[in-house]
């Protein structure tokens, strides 16, 4: 093993130390019977709409793979693709440093479908710029929308920065769909080239990318209560932020890094109840996932070792 095979853990692990303390000192005065309380009073619908919400951001996610391998121009099952990806996002989102995590998950499947390693690095790196795409895009709407949003974070009024700061991301994204239309030249490393997604692609890329991000967040805001609730736009803004710092910690599954930046983004709100809310985010979008995810995994291995054990056979 290498130093810097562990710089990454260590750091996660660290990530996950501070945001501990961190959240401790704003759970000191929140008793677990709240926190229960909070769980019990969101109603029926609320829980429907959360799962359903989580339903939707995993059928997203597919579609990030299905938009990589059109880009590299390779036939795959759209169950096998389906699978492939809600496993790959189920683990990654919980192990964390997904980019990594995501692209070993993503090789021992695609493998099997003939992709090459090379192949499934572009794919992998697809996957992660729409993401990142589709969260600057997101973030410059409601940046723009709300402005005042990121004063939850600072201390006294900057809304004329922000708002230069969502033009600024806006524009980033208009120049990279510009690029597409004008066809640059693919980017040559060597005997590699990456060549620029289509127009078509990148409209996908615009579409099921926000779709995503708004039904992630959607689960948290139909768990949160009504009451001094500042509406869906502020929720997913906070969203956003707890992601981005999550993912630069690289704590796993953002544990700690989600609570914190949450609890600081809604002081008008019960933190009981915003605790209770995030309980019920990592239920549906981790939890459940990581579980359904070990079941592919071990049905994809059991799978494989039977081919492998046909072809010794033979």
């Amino acid at each position: 093993m290498r130093i810097k095979d562990f710089i990454w853990p260590v750091i996660g692990l660290g990530a996950v130390a501070v945001s501990a303390w961190l959240l401790y000192n704003e759970w000191r005065e929140i008793s677990l019977d709240d926190v229960w309380s909070g769980l019990a009073a969101i109603p029926p619908h609320g829980w429907i709409l959360s799962a359903l919400s989580s339903v939707v951001a995993y059928a997203a996610l597919a579609g990030y793979d299905h938009i990589a391998l059109l880009h590299l121009r390779k036939r795959v099952s759209w169950f096998f693709v389906t699978v492939c990806s809600f496993t790959t996002y189920a683990l990654s989102h919980n192990i964390g440093g997904s980019v990594f995590s995501g692209a070993v998950i993503r090789y021992r499947a695609y493998a099997s479908k003939g992709l090459t390693g090379q192949d499934v690095g572009v794919l992998v790196g697809i996957c992660w710029f729409t993401f990142v795409l589709s969260s600057v895009f997101v973030g410059a709407v409601v940046i723009l929308l709300e402005p005042g949003l990121l004063d939850r974070y600072t201390e006294g009024s900057h809304e004329g920065w922000w708002i230069a700061l969502g033009i600024a991301m806006l524009v980033s994204v208009a120049a990279y769909v510009f690029g597409s239309w004008l066809h640059l030249k693919p980017l040559a490393i060597r005997s590699f080239r990456l060549y620029y997604p289509s127009l078509p692609i990148v409209a996908r890329q615009l579409i099921i990318g926000p779709l995503e991000i708004l039904a992630a967040a959607a689960i948290i805001y139909f768990a949160l209560p009504t009451e001094n609730n500042p509406g869906y736009l502020i929720v997913l803004g906070i969203f956003l932020v707890s992601f981005a710092v999550a993912q630069a910690s690289h704590a796993p599954g953002g544990l700690g890094v989600l609570e914190v930046v949450f609890l600081t983004g809604l002081p008008e709100m019960d933190p009981a109840t915003v605790l209770a809310a995030l309980l019920v985010f990592r239920l549906f979008y981790l939890i459940i996932p990581l579980i359904l995810g070990i079941v592919a995994v071990l049905g994809f291995e059991h799978s494989q070792f039977g081919r492998s054990g046909n072809t010794d056979k033979s």
